[in-house]
């Protein structure tokens, strides 16, 4: 039961990561000012597909578990959230709204975190990452915003 949990999870998880195709970074993106930090861009899919494997475990091992409900209402939040960014920042090409968008993913993770701890420590500790990953992403965001002031819509 466990591995049907995990590929539906893993389905949410890389339904959502589809939007960067949708809504790739191209050419507004690389012509925007962004900090000596930014992480290059090869590492965006490798870190994504790691965490999303990291997320679907977690959410299948606390969707088998007893008294999942508030783990479970967390980990839907957070996975719209983190499908909502990418058409938000990319597609819309609004920085302001993006950065509202990842507070509230950022928020929506770390309350994961802490849901999925009460239900099952090993998969708390498996959303860790994504919590660390998603603070990068929000000081990324919010720097670009800074940067790049002729930009904000």
């Amino acid at each position: 039961m466990i591995w049907i949990c995990f590929a539906i999870f893993l389905a949410a998880c890389f339904a959502a990561g589809s939007t960067g195709g949708l809504f790739s970074p191209g050419e507004w993106y690389a012509r925007l000012r962004k900090p000596w930090w930014t992480p290059p861009n090869w590492l965006f899919p490798v870190a994504w597909t790691i965490l999303y494997v990291c997320m679907a475990a977690a959410g299948a091992r606390v969707a088998v578990s007893p008294d999942n409900g508030i783990a479970m209402a967390f980990w839907a939040l957070q996975i719209a959230l983190n499908g909502l960014w990418t058409p938000v920042f990319f597609g819309l090409k609004k920085m302001r709204l993006g950065l509202i968008v990842l507070s509230g993913l950022w928020m929506s993770v770390a309350a994961s975190v802490v849901a999925l701890w009460q239900v099952d420590m090993f998969a708390g500790l498996l959303f860790l990452p994504y919590l660390a990953w998603v603070s990068v992403a929000g000081a990324l965001n919010a720097s670009v915003l800074r940067l790049n002031p002729e930009e904000v819509r």
